[in-house]
């Protein structure tokens, strides 16, 4: 059996303000859900979301634990081996109080990466398939969460472009999470049920692009 790991944030996690337990959806509607639900029994799925987790920086509010690297070489390590990892992270990191513009948060991205790369948690040892997925852009109204995301929205339309060019630059799969996804919770950056429907099928699809070899071809496969 494969393994593909999501690593993110509310948006991976589910978070929803509907009247569920943990404001989340459920497995099977989860994004990371749905992608399980197309690639069938063979495709393990860790998911592995949490709210308000950024690229590579503290949060002065909600803490330390949201910073995407400190536990990213932990949680890779206790699932290895990894054969994909789906990375979409950013949005967070559009708040007002981290002050960065968009080239900045795709070099946290990057960072991430390089890290990734030095872990070698895939069943041969080496970096696993990542792909690196831009975040959906928020809407341009946010409602009671403008304030939070001030200048937020123009600068989630630059995320495409700059991860594209980090994907580009340390050869590794590259998805725009906008072009799939149309669906929005009326927050205007969380994803609805629709959304996580679109985006689990686009990320199926881009798992299977990727053109695995039979695990047998593998020595350690299994």
């Amino acid at each position: 059996m494969r393994s593909v790991l999501c690593y993110g944030d509310s948006n991976t996690y589910g978070q929803t303000s509907a009247d569920r337990p943990a404001e989340r959806f459920g497995p099977t509607e989860r994004w990371p859900g749905i992608m399980r639900g197309l690639l069938g029994p063979d495709w393990m799925v860790i998911e592995e979301g949490l709210s308000g987790r950024t690229t590579v920086s503290d949060d002065p509010i909600e803490g330390e634990l949201r910073n995407g690297r400190r536990y990213l070489a932990p949680c890779l390590l206790s699932h290895r081996p990894i054969d994909a990892l789906i990375l979409m992270l950013g949005t967070n990191d559009l708040k007002i109080r981290f002050n960065k513009p968009a080239s900045e948060i795709a070099m946290g991205v990057r960072v991430l990466i390089e890290d990734i790369r030095g872990l070698g948690v895939n069943r041969l040892g080496v970096m696993p398939e990542v792909i690196l997925v831009s975040p959906p852009p928020t809407k341009a109204e946010l409602g009671d969460w403008e304030p939070m995301f001030r200048g937020g929205h123009e600068k989630s339309l630059q995320l495409a472009a700059e991860f594209e060019k980090v994907a580009d630059a340390l050869e590794v799969h590259f998805f725009d999470a906008g072009s799939a996804v149309t669906g929005y919770a009326e927050d205007g950056f969380h994803l609805d049920l629709k959304g996580h429907q679109e985006l689990g099928a686009a990320m199926a699809r881009q798992v299977e692009l990727i053109g695995w070899a039979p695990l047998s071809a593998n020595r350690t496969g299994g």
